[in-house]
């Protein structure tokens, strides 16, 4: 019995929802296209077996050896990285190397091999770089980018330059969703939600700040606090942002997002 699927469901209260999504597509195009012709983009690298197993590299316009990686949502079942590069926009203003890898989709894959392929794209893409890490994800991603440091995945190097992790609107406890439909792709066990859950895991030893906005909806919020809580975290409610929105932030070097995420 699914008691939980309206919860979680952030479309239906988003306006003009669908637009979102046509305008991620449209300006993520744009803006590969661009730093393409720039010569400052890599893309479809692999970093796995699969052909999803891939991951796109831009390059500040002045060397850096920091670097961002952006690991996107969907409920671990939609999109690719092709719909977000827009967002490396802010912190290659900055002057840091941005990076942002795809992975398999449920229900080919279970979460704990996405977690495993997000591992490994990480201490791939890793090489490319010789400064500080910063780690940011959104939604499915948010709880990606906060199992990095507590997967035992990342090798010691990797794991050690690791300043900044920021999970936004994340899902820090996958238990609920196997009361949702979802779960019918996930095929879950209490076991398996618990054993993917960050929330119930060690605080890990890097910095984490946990980023929410105050529109998501209620169980968002709940799912935001309970991370942040569980690891003693800062959390930041954004003012006037929805599941959907509150991303955007990341095009922007000034913004409050981006200042936290980098300033670590």
């Amino acid at each position: 019995m699914q008691v939980l699927d309206d919860d979680y469901a952030n479309g239906p209260y988003i306006r003009n929802a669908d637009e979102f999504v046509l305008h991620w597509a449209a300006a993520a195009k744009e803006f590969r296209v661009r730093l393409f012709a720039e010569g400052r983009a890599k893309l479809n690298i692999s970093y796995g077996p699969s052909n999803r197993q891939v991951f796109d590299y831009f390059s500040p316009k002045s060397p850096s050896p920091n670097l961002l990686i952006f690991v996107h949502g969907g409920y671990w079942m939609k999109f690719d990285k092709s719909y977000w590069s827009h967002l490396a926009k802010g912190a290659l203003d900055k002057g840091w190397q941005v990076a942002l890898p795809s992975y398999d989709l449920c229900p080919a894959v279970r979460i704990s091999q996405i977690t495993r392929q997000i591992a490994n794209a990480v201490n791939k893409i890793a090489k490319r770089s010789t400064g500080k890490i910063v780690l940011v994800g959104h939604s499915a991603g948010g709880h990606l980018v906060a199992r990095m440091p507590v997967s035992g995945f990342l090798v010691p190097e990797v794991y050690d330059r690791i300043s900044h992790i920021m999970p936004i609107s994340p899902v820090g406890d996958l238990r609920p969703l196997r009361w949702t439909k979802m779960n019918e792709t996930f095929l879950m066990s209490e076991a398996e939600a618990i054993a993917e859950s960050p929330m119930l895991m060690e605080k890990p030893e890097c910095d984490v700040s946990v980023w929410v906005g105050a529109d998501e909806r209620p169980v968002f919020l709940d799912q935001a606090r309970w991370l942040a809580q569980a690891w003693s975290a800062p959390l930041t409610i954004d003012p006037a942002k929805h599941h959907f929105n509150v991303i955007e932030g990341l095009e922007d070097m000034g913004s409050n997002i981006l200042k936290q995420l980098l300033n670590h």
